[in-house]
């Protein structure tokens, strides 16, 4: 694909996240964990609802720019239904990425994997994993309370 098909592919996809981002709500029941980049001022309430060991259900709210809320979103198209290990795995491949390293299992973060741009802009890779630490706060918090 040509490199600005592929810019263009990218635009279109971060800015439909944006403007209509999936899983955004809160769900009833769930303690929120909220995070904020004091950078900018994004802020995202990541509500994570588990069974076993699985992400049941997820949903976010939050004020932020572009990249922050389409990353929240592609985040929670890629981890609902995964184990809590895949999700922390997926969390560091998406962290790896947006700070320029490769890993073979880039494409398993669906189109979280369009981010990858966001290494090129360093200002922005704390935008882009709010969400992504929001949701292994989570994990962790979950698993510390199962103990």
């Amino acid at each position: 694909m040509a490199l600005s098909k592929l810019s263009s592919l990218y635009m279109a996809v971060v800015a439909d996240h944006s403007k209509n981002p999936h899983h955004r709500g809160r769900i009833d029941g769930v303690e929120a964990v909220v995070l904020n980049n004091p950078t900018c001022g994004d802020v995202i309430s990541l509500s994570v609802k588990f069974e076993d060991d699985r992400i049941a259900d997820i949903a976010f709210v939050g004020d932020g720019c572009t990249i922050s809320i389409a990353s929240s979103s592609m985040m929670t198209d890629a981890v609902k239904g995964k184990t809590k290990a895949e999700a922390l795995e997926l969390i560091q491949v998406f962290s790896e990425m947006v700070q320029g390293q490769e890993n073979p299992k880039q494409k398993e973060l669906g189109e979280a994997e369009l981010l990858a741009g966001v290494a090129k802009f360093p200002q922005r890779i704390k935008c882009s994993t709010l969400a992504w630490h929001a949701l292994e706060k989570a994990i962790l918090r979950s698993q510390a309370d199962s103990e």
